[in-house]
């Protein structure tokens, strides 16, 4: 397994997970593109923005207040942070989501949710199977 490196905000704002690498993006108040095909992927920081629309991910997991990721495809993700969002056009085999005011948009199913926290609004065009959700005003459909 390759694994890319992580690309510090001073640096490029690409990383290529390749043929089943993996990726980590860190840092604060910047957009990085991922591409390739990630066997896991690491976003940290404050307010990042991840474009991997043309990347497909296995693990993703996102740790921090005001990241933006969009992606082609994710296995599984989990999310802790505040003010979070995600865009998957496919579908989303599990998410794990502790924070509040999330949204998350799925063009398909999620097959598995566990939402923790406030205010969190998540959509799946092909519907949602087991659900756990723990907290107040959070929208789910």
């Amino acid at each position: 397994m390759t694994t890319a490196p992580t690309i510090a905000p001073s640096d490029g704002s690409v990383v290529d997970c390749g043929n089943g690498g993996t990726g980590s993006v860190a840092g604060t108040e910047r957009p990085v593109r991922v591409t390739g095909t990630c066997s896991q992927l690491t976003v940290s920081g404050t307010a990042l923005t991840v474009d991997a629309g043309g990347a497909n991910i296995g693990a993703l997991t996102m740790s921090g207040d005001r990241i933006r990721v969009s992606a082609a495809a994710v296995d599984s993700a989990t999310i802790q942070g505040n003010d979070t969002a995600l865009t998957v056009a496919g579908a989303l085999g599990r998410l794990d989501l502790s924070g509040d005011r999330a949204t998350i948009t799925v063009g398909g199913a999620i097959a598995s949710l566990v939402v923790r926290g406030q205010d969190s609004t998540v959509k799946a065009g092909g519907g949602i199977g087991d659900r756990t959700v723990e907290g107040r005003g959070n929208t789910i459909g």
